[in-house]
């Protein structure tokens, strides 16, 4: 995608491109159009803010509204009010906070597009980048699992080739979206357990002093697969089981449980340690009632993510902690696994975050569907992918249309179906850089 970065620190990106001497935007008709002047690289300089916007402000949407900026930071948002020279015209479209997405795998799937397949690690993330920045989301939380499982593409080497990759890209100075690390630990994997601590231990990570780390626990029988059903379905259509061996398999991973709940233990012990100390954010994943989010509180979590059920969902709430569900659920209608919908939780107020899971495009997909069933209110969709997010992993920087925060921002329009991201702008970058 075509994107610059201007000096003042801000990142252009449309969906039509940079012409060499103009700006041009296409809009919801499919036309393109160019401003009366030409736009020389001199004006990107001057550009102080957005304006003929329709802004999703927390509670209420501020029509023809006004966004002024200065070094990366929204200063003031005002309805009607003149703009500034340079400040460049949203014509109408609904202006957002840049996501935020605290659960992607969708780098899983960028590396390994097919069996057999695998891509460079630096190579996939760029690609993804791309992908990601085009969804409207600025800030990105890649899921990392530290496990031994070639069945899903997961090793221990290829996590810790993934951690060093975005980490060296976070600190690039032409990188187009915030990359963050949530750290997947599989509860009876002993070497994940063992090389996830000494990451930690010996190279904090740079972009997040206290980075999320998700417990989890896949055997079938209990979590997200607590109908055995549901995961002998997956491994049949998986296509990496034999037909005829797929029985065997799956008692063979439910008698697994039992023989490694030593290093589960241990494995917790270490992570209670590090939560008590505030060195990391715990979540609990795929909770299944009451009784699985009581255990955790004790940990401390901080998080409950995926709840499969209400009574699960509910049990979060009653205790403070925030809850996540998938994006795809929203679009689907419901879980893949037969768990509790999505959309049924943001009803019951007792959804807090979506996440893309490993669809970066459903986030504002999910939003304006919600929107559209009356599920929720735009503004209350929205916070789902901003403000609860940001305020859920500490980004308090972030993830709301107001003066100190900032000036990530996403213009888009919605054609009665879907959404259709136009421009995304993110700050600060420093360079000018022309793609």
């Amino acid at each position: 995608m075509p994107c610059a970065v201007s000096p003042r620190g801000w990142s252009f990106s449309t969906a039509a491109g940079l012409l060499p001497k103009g700006r041009q935007m296409t809009f919801s008709n499919g036309s393109v159009e160019a401003p009366t002047r030409p736009v020389e690289q001199g004006d990107l300089e001057m550009t102080t803010g957005i304006h003929a916007v329709r802004a999703v402000l927390p509670d209420r949407i501020v029509e023809n509204a006004t966004i002024v900026v200065e070094d990366g930071m929204i200063i003031d948002i005002a309805e009607g009010a003149p703009h500034r020279p340079g400040s460049l015209d949203g014509r109408g479209a609904f202006c957002l906070p840049g996501l935020i997405d605290s659960h992607s795998d969708g780098l899983e799937k960028e590396l390994s597009p097919r069996p057999g397949v695998t891509f460079p690690v630096d190579f996939a993330l760029r690609s993804f980048e791309a992908r990601v920045r085009s969804a409207g989301v600025t800030t990105i939380f890649h899921g990392v699992g530290y496990e031994e499982d070639e069945r899903h593409g997961r090793t221990i080497r290829l996590a810790e080739e993934s951690v060093r990759a975005l980490q060296c890209r976070a600190q690039a100075d032409d990188a187009l979206v915030d990359h963050r690390i949530l750290y997947r630990l599989d509860a009876l994997d002993p070497n994940g357990y063992l090389a996830l601590a000494e990451r930690l231990a010996r190279h904090p990570d740079p972009t997040d002093p206290r980075p999320l780390v998700s417990f989890e626990d896949h055997t079938p029988g209990q979590g997200q697969y607590r109908d055995v059903e549901h995961f002998r379905k997956w491994m049949a259509g998986s296509g990496k089981y034999q037909p005829d061996k797929i029985d065997e398999a799956l008692a063979e991973k439910i008698a697994e449980r039992d023989t490694h709940l030593e290093v589960r233990s241990l494995s917790l012990t270490w992570l209670r340690f590090q939560a008590s100390a505030a060195r990391i954010r715990l979540l609990v994943h795929d909770p299944v009632d009451a009784n699985d989010i009581a255990e955790p509180m004790t940990w401390p979590a901080a998080i409950a993510e995926f709840p499969t059920t209400v009574e699960a969902a509910r049990g979060a709430f009653d205790r403070g902690l925030p809850t996540v569900m998938g994006a795809p659920n929203v679009l689907g209608g419901g879980s893949h696994s037969g768990n509790v919908a999505a959309e049924l939780l943001v009803r019951l107020g007792l959804c807090s975050v979506l996440s893309s899971d490993y669809q970066p495009a459903t986030l504002m997909a999910a939003v304006f569907l919600l929107a559209e069933r009356k599920a929720a209110t735009l503004p209350g969709a929205v916070r789902l992918v901003t403000d609860g997010p940001a305020a859920m992993t500490g980004l308090t920087d972030r993830g709301r249309l107001e003066a100190g925060r900032r000036a990530d921002l996403v213009l888009c329009r919605f054609d009665g179906h879907w959404p259709t991201v136009w421009e995304v702008h993110r700050a600060p970058l420093e360079q000018l850089i022309r793609v």
